[in-house]
């Protein structure tokens, strides 16, 4: 059995908050493999079903970010399951907003949640950090990653989103550098960098396409003068 925890903030206020995107991607695994109801254990939200064979545990800890290693680590501890085991899914402000990493084991890097996670359960876990950029300066991190996602952030969001849960039985099966480059072709990051390219996007449309140009309009054939007379009189007509 393997748990797979993705991290946010309870309530309706937070639902829509870029530090939600891992409750996010919790969502869109239950929703595609067809996991059972969400339902209330260990001060979280949990769900059951199955990933490439493996029977799964999804959770998404009641406990507010802080203190996401309280519900995580009572999961663990009812199953017997070793810290090997457990799947994390959290936003990662230094990575560039759309980008998606996994490692095992590591630092918190800042990240709350992952502190509490460290405390509760150990460090040897997998960690997959979902990049939603970072702001550009230290004091203003806190209201990016509590403010919403934008309109804008959907065009990388969605398509993110439905590529985790379209590929989350091959985290279920270790295999993760597949489990990425499947990532990297599905999401086009912001700017239209492809992650699976060279940076450069097409043109949109068909404005890349050499149009043909257009047909260069007949002379005008003179109806008076000596031109037109020569014309007269070398193909016919009335005067």
């Amino acid at each position: 059995m393997q748990i797979v925890a993705g991290l946010g903030n309870p309530g309706p206020k937070y639902a829509g908050n870029r530090h939600n995107v891992g409750f996010m991607a919790a969502d869109a695994i239950a929703r595609r493999h067809s996991f059972s109801p969400w339902t209330k254990k260990f001060r979280a939200e949990i769900a059951e079903g199955m990933l490439g064979g493996e029977k799964v545990l999804l959770i998404k800890p009641q406990t507010f970010m802080n203190n996401s290693g309280q519900a995580v680590g009572e999961a663990l501890r009812f199953y017997k399951l070793p810290p090997s085991a457990l799947t994390v899914l959290y936003d990662e402000i230094d990575l560039a907003a759309g980008k998606l990493r996994t490692k095992t084991g590591g630092g918190a890097g800042g990240h709350n949640g992952i502190r509490s996670i460290d405390a509760h359960c150990g460090k040897d876990y997998r960690r997959v950090r979902i990049g939603i950029g970072h702001p550009g300066a230290k004091e203003l991190v806190h209201n990016h990653v509590l403010g919403d996602f934008a309109k804008a952030d959907l065009a990388w969001l969605d398509p993110l989103l439905d590529a985790v849960a379209d590929n989350a039985a091959l985290l279920a099966q270790g295999d993760d550098n597949a489990f990425m480059n499947k990532i990297s072709l599905a999401v086009k990051r912001p700017g239209g960098e492809s992650p699976a390219g060279n940076g450069k996007s097409k043109p949109k449309g068909r404005s890349h396409i050499r149009q043909a140009r257009p047909a260069k309009p007949a002379a005008k054939v003179p109806e008076t003068g000596p031109m037109a007379a020569m014309l007269k009189k070398l193909f016919g007509g009335k005067d």
